[in-house]
């Protein structure tokens, strides 16, 4: 049974022969391997071309941005899937990276959305307008408005403001930077309250002004989590916190459901 459609039987990411690795048409042995920076290759391999200087210096330093971030929720999976199983490196890995969504991690994909339409309104209205509009609808539908706010960073977040630096300094702010800033404006007349811009909104503001795809926006915070995460896991094996962090959860949460006759529940937790 077919599923789906089938008018595509080619690709055009790799191939090989018993002489040579084709990767998007350069020799990998001649061209790309001690001459390509690993930011080159993950630009060739989504974007089909190798980056400029820009767009280069760009994906380098949103990755550097987002990489880390502490025990936040999937660093704790990873770890405390690493304690459970510490032969498997790779599915402690995959744990952290399996929670990536509009939350943590997808974020700048859905911002860059936004941005999107943002501009692709601003062609026929004022950006001003655009914003609005776009602002409007997700407060209508009760959607928070992606790449805004932050639990810490209440005025700014300190790495959107530099990546918009970074983005003046190698000349690639255009329309997308506009409409991020344009957004931030408009939000306090309609939310009621200023969001600060994150760094998930500035991520796919520059990226996508330096030509990086829409569509492949989710992969760059993926990609620079998994570098992370890899670090975590190397300190897990030298000074585990895994069942710490497991212990620490199960303390915190109290049993509230039945109970048989006779069971005190002031000494009850959520742990066996």
């Amino acid at each position: 049974m077919k599923i789906g459609s089938q008018a595509f039987r080619s690709s055009a990411i790799s191939c090989s022969n018993e002489q040579t690795i084709v990767v998007r048409g350069f020799d990998l042995c001649a061209e790309l391997i001690g001459k390509a920076t690993f930011t080159d290759l993950a630009w060739l391999l989504v974007a089909g071309s190798l980056p400029n200087d820009s767009q280069r210096r760009m994906l380098d330093a949103t990755l550097v941005a987002i990489a880390e971030h502490g025990l936040v929720p999937s660093v704790q999976a990873s770890r405390m899937t690493l304690a459970a199983a510490p032969e498997a490196l790779q599915g402690a890995v995959a744990a952290g990276i399996l929670g990536c969504g509009s939350v943590i991690l997808g974020a700048a994909e859905t911002a860059g959305h936004l941005l999107h339409d943002v501009v692709e309104r601003s062609s026929t209205a004022a950006l001003h307008d655009a914003s609005i509009q776009v602002v409007q609808e997700h407060r209508s539908g009760r959607r928070p408005v992606p790449g805004f706010g932050h639990p810490l960073h209440k005025d700014f977040d300190p790495r959107a403001k530099k990546l918009i630096e970074i983005a003046e300094e190698c000349g690639t702010r255009g329309s997308h930077v506009d409409a991020v800033l344009e957004v931030q404006g408009v939000i306090p007349q309609i939310i009621g309250k200023p969001l600060a811009l994150n760094v998930s909104g500035a991520i796919a503001a520059v990226l996508l002004d330096a030509g990086y795809p829409l569509l492949a926006l989710k992969g760059v915070p993926i990609l620079a989590r998994t570098a992370s995460l890899v670090g975590h896991l190397l300190e897990e094996q030298h000074r585990p916190v895994g069942f710490v962090l497991s212990h620490a959860g199960a303390q915190a949460i109290d049993y509230d459901g039945a109970v048989p006759p006779g069971y005190s529940a002031t000494t009850s937790r959520s742990e066996p």
